[in-house]
């Protein structure tokens, strides 16, 4: 096999999505390849700290910088993520090399009493781990008592399944993916709330001058997928100024050669809310990105983002848009 190798190795998270995710790779590659390959599960920031939002904690790449490290010390030969969870600035020297076909991207209800978003009674409890949810609902139900929840897939749905909360918002693609589908209540049209950058997108994460796993990664890779992650990507990455607030891109194919893109920008508390919906030709996704870019700043991104550091800086610390499933 060129370069030597006799086996390949994944960087993953050790929760059950990305175990997953993880696998799902695997499988992939040894189709591919020919080669054995095993998972090499590594603690991130992220999966430490479990009792703090992790709107609170600071820092960038709170699911990906270990695994990332040890990518580049190459103990192992690729590293997989939720693209959602993906910086938009990458060490140097890596690169996203590959993104299977995405999956759902919308968010999803999960309530014990079958709520939906319009049917929540008044002053009810809804749990996310999300600024950016949390903004647009706070838009759309500023009655309802937002409760930060955090821990896996299982612990989240099953607090609202128990009563314990009226109902929690989570990504489709997770559930989906690991078989749960059916404890969905509802699902949250895009026209409703606009999805995360990246969610439902695997990525898969190599060396730059890795020439073998560059082959391999054009095997694995969805075009479609690549080119509307890509400018979802470019919005986050200029309207974040490095710090990250409640920001939503979703880009999706209109026919085989234009994409259409939906974008916001919110306040934390919901009271202002940025939103358009821009089109551009699929073969020029990053142009895409950077109109819509042009036009959250004509509608006043400026303002909330500055407000945003502005309150982060008197707290002492960096808000940090939270990092989602």
């Amino acid at each position: 096999m060129p370069n030597g190798r006799d086996q390949l190795v994944i960087g993953t998270r050790g929760s059950k999505l990305a175990l997953w995710q993880s696998n799902y790779i695997k499988d992939r590659l040894e189709e591919i390849t020919g080669l054995p390959v095993s998972l090499k599960i590594i603690k991130t920031t992220g999966d430490k700290i479990l009792d703090v939002p992790l709107a609170k904690v600071g820092g960038k790449g709170l699911f990906t910088k270990e695994i990332e490290v040890e990518l580049i010390a190459g103990s192992v030969d690729l590293a997989v993520h939720s693209m959602k969870d993906v910086p938009t600035e990458l060490p140097e020297g890596l690169v996203i090399a590959a993104m299977p076909a995405r999956v759902d991207p919308r968010d999803v209800i999960v309530s014990g009493a079958d709520y939906d978003l319009d049917s929540l009674p008044k002053g009810a409890k809804l749990g996310t781990s999300s600024l950016r949810r949390r903004s647009q609902v706070k838009t759309l139900r500023p009655d309802l008592e937002i409760v930060d929840v955090r821990g896996n897939l299982d612990t989240r749905m099953r607090k609202a399944e128990e009563g314990e909360l009226d109902a929690v918002i989570l990504a489709s693609a997770g559930i989906t993916r690991l078989g749960w589908s059916d404890r969905i209540t509802h699902y949250i049209d895009p026209e409703q709330m606009v999805s995360a950058v990246g969610q439902g997108a695997i990525g898969v994460e190599i060396r730059e001058d890795d020439e073998f796993m560059q082959d391999v990664c054009a095997k694995l890779a969805d075009p479609a997928t690549m080119t509307c992650v890509t400018a979802e990507r470019v919005v986050m990455r200029k309207l974040e100024g490095g710090c990250q607030v409640p920001i939503g891109a979703y880009a999706r194919f209109d026919g085989d050669d234009e994409l259409v893109m939906d974008a916001f920008v919110g306040s934390i508390d919901g009271t202002t809310i940025l939103r358009d919906q821009l089109r551009g030709p699929a073969s020029e996704p990053e142009a895409l990105g950077e109109a819509m870019v042009e036009r959250m700043l004509e509608l006043g991104a400026d303002e909330i983002l500055s407000a945003i550091r502005s309150a982060a800086d008197a707290a002492g610390g960096a808000v940090d848009s939270l990092l989602e499933t």
